[in-house]
């Protein structure tokens, strides 16, 4: 094997040791290896491999979550660019990062609570997904820093004019009789920070980034692996451990990303009357592939109800859709190389 990539790492303990470590990458036969290594106080070497296999994607997805992990911890590289694919976060950014970093630590929990049961109530009245209202990022800012004027609150960010016009009274309602120790504006807020703690935490935060990518892409796999095996949605629900809604979002990723869906599609729509599909397909000519209530109403009438819920409905209205827009696609393909 050869080694292609090494860095060393270092990191302060509480009692003032400092602990060394060694990261690399190797790759032999087409086979990429990735490893880390601890050095004990023996001077011996305790390595873990991370990654063995014949996907460059897959390991540099492991390297980026698993050396967020250990630089959370407090590990710091002796070579700088150990995350080669960033560019440098712009200040403004930085600064709105800090005042996420103070708001996990120094928040208001009685009013967090607050503002989130507004959420739920509004969400409910609404009809909207709670995460469209407010993320639970901006209620955090908002607990933490208790803006008391629709001004104070513009400061936060995540708060444009549009939130404030929609939501500020509400939130006002719960902040702004609360008893606070500090000012707007907020630029006291980065002298409060300790420099080291913010930047483990910004590496946490690229952790879970990296971890989500990172279970994206080993579900692709395993999804690319059951359709070439024949397994049904059902089956690959199972298989990959999602939802059958977040399992059809993947399948449409899939196709946009350019890989065969098609033996799924005709196992799932030969159990659907090919006149029903020839409807969907119609209805889409008619009305395009954007929304599907109106193409379900089209099919099926206004008044359509169905004893098991309309999931199964919507959901080949969007297997039909794939293969809607893969010859709407292939179409405009054609006719741009003529």
């Amino acid at each position: 094997m050869q080694i292609v990539f090494m860095n060393r790492l270092s990191k302060n303990t509480s009692s003032d040791q400092e602990l060394f470590a060694q990261l690399w990458i190797g790759e032999g036969e087409g086979v990429w290896s990735l490893g880390w290594k601890d050095f004990v106080n023996s001077g011996e070497m305790v390595e873990n491999i991370w990654y063995e296999g014949g996907s460059w994607s897959e390991m540099l997805c492991v390297y980026r979550h698993e050396l967020a992990v250990k630089m959370g911890e407090g590990y710091r590289p002796l070579i700088d660019g150990i995350f080669h694919e960033e560019e440098a976060v712009p200040s403004r950014n930085t600064e709105h990062l800090k005042l996420q970093f103070y708001s996990e630590h120094h928040g208001n929990e009685k009013i967090y609570e607050e503002l989130c049961a507004w959420r739920r109530g509004r969400s409910s009245s609404e009809r909207k997904a709670p995460y469209i209202l407010a993320s639970n990022r901006l209620l955090r800012l908002i607990s933490t820093f208790l803006p008391s004027t629709q001004e104070e609150l513009l400061q936060l960010p995540g708060v444009g004019e549009g939130k404030a016009a929609q939501f500020g009274a509400d939130w006002l309602a719960i902040t702004a009789e609360v008893p606070r120790e500090h000012l707007f504006p907020l630029n006291w807020v980065h002298k409060e920070i300790d420099e080291e703690s913010f930047v483990s935490w910004l590496y946490k935060q690229k952790e879970l980034k990296y971890k989500k990518q990172l279970e994206r892409l080993r579900m692709r796999r395993l999804l690319l692996q059951g359709i070439e095996c024949g397994l049904d949605m059902e089956q690959l629900k199972e298989e990959c451990s999602v939802s059958r809604r977040d399992l059809l979002e993947a399948v449409e990723e899939l196709e946009k990303d350019g890989y065969s869906v098609e033996k799924l599609l005709a196992q799932e729509l030969d159990r659907m009357p090919q006149n029903e599909q020839e409807e969907v397909w119609n209805a889409y000519t008619e009305l395009g592939d954007v929304f599907l209530k109106p193409v379900l109403y089209k099919v099926y009438g206004n008044e359509f109800t169905a004893p098991g819920g309309l999931d199964l409905y919507y959901e080949r209205l969007r297997l039909i859709r794939i293969r809607y827009r893969r010859q709407y696609t292939d179409v405009t393909v054609t006719a741009a190389n003529y």
